[in-house]
């Protein structure tokens, strides 16, 4: 039985126009006078604290504690005004296929594993309606590394769920390669959806559960076994 399924935001959920890149590219101009580098770099399925580590060295900007803090404390307000206007939706088949796991007879919980801060999080979802169906999740803060934002998402799940909870009882949804290598580090079942920075074929290569086009190719029902 499955008791969880842990979901990736960008690309995977939702799409948000490249407001998260936009974000990150307005607050390094405005707060570090840095106007070059983003577009060089590779955003799916990656963490914000390494993106913003990555743009640092590319420009031999000392790594600080200083430094992350001011980035995010300006890149949450960008983000917020950019998300706000842009024309991004849900994934095709998130809203379908979250009715369908609320409505299973026994009905996992729901929780998020991504990359993204909690309150980057928070502003991308809000802006589709979807912050309010996850209780609980791992994120960029827990962790730069996201193989141990999935083990901060586990544990904080046990505390929620009992500490007799199993990874094979999880499922960790995403649309990298990062994803189904996270929720192998993990012990927990994968489905790979390719409806963001990867391709269905590469998808497939990294030998995931269930690799599907969209969330509309597969039901509920399959990935809980019921």
């Amino acid at each position: 039985m499955v008791r969880l399924v842990l979901f990736d935001i960008d690309g995977t959920l939702v799409h948000t126009g490249g407001a998260g890149t936009q974000a990150f590219t307005r607050t390094f101009a405005k707060e570090f006078d840095l106007h070059h580098g983003t577009e060089k770099m590779r955003f799916a399925g990656r963490t914000d604290v390494s993106l913003v580590r990555e743009f640092f060295k590319f420009h031999g900007l000392a790594e600080t504690r200083e430094h992350f803090q001011r980035f995010f404390a300006h890149y949450v307000f960008w983000l917020d005004h950019i998300v706000a206007h842009s024309a991004g939706d849900a994934c095709r088949g998130v809203w379908e296929f979250l009715r369908d796991l609320r409505a299973l007879p026994q009905p996992p919980r729901l929780g998020l594993l991504t990359g993204n801060v909690q309150l980057g999080a928070e502003i991308k979802l809000r802006r589709f309606g979807l912050w309010e169906h996850f209780e609980f999740g791992g994120f960029a803060d827990d962790h730069e590394e996201r193989d141990h934002i999935a083990a901060a998402a586990l544990a904080r799940a046990r505390r929620v769920l009992g500490p007799d909870l199993k990874p094979e009882e999880v499922v960790v949804i995403g649309d990298t390669p990062f994803d189904v290598r996270c929720g192998r580090f993990i012990g927990a079942k994968v489905l790979a959806v390719a409806t963001g920075g990867s391709t269905l074929t590469e998808l497939q290569a990294c030998q995931p559960d269930w690799a599907v086009p969209d969330l509309t190719h597969i039901s509920a029902r399959d990935i809980c076994g019921v």
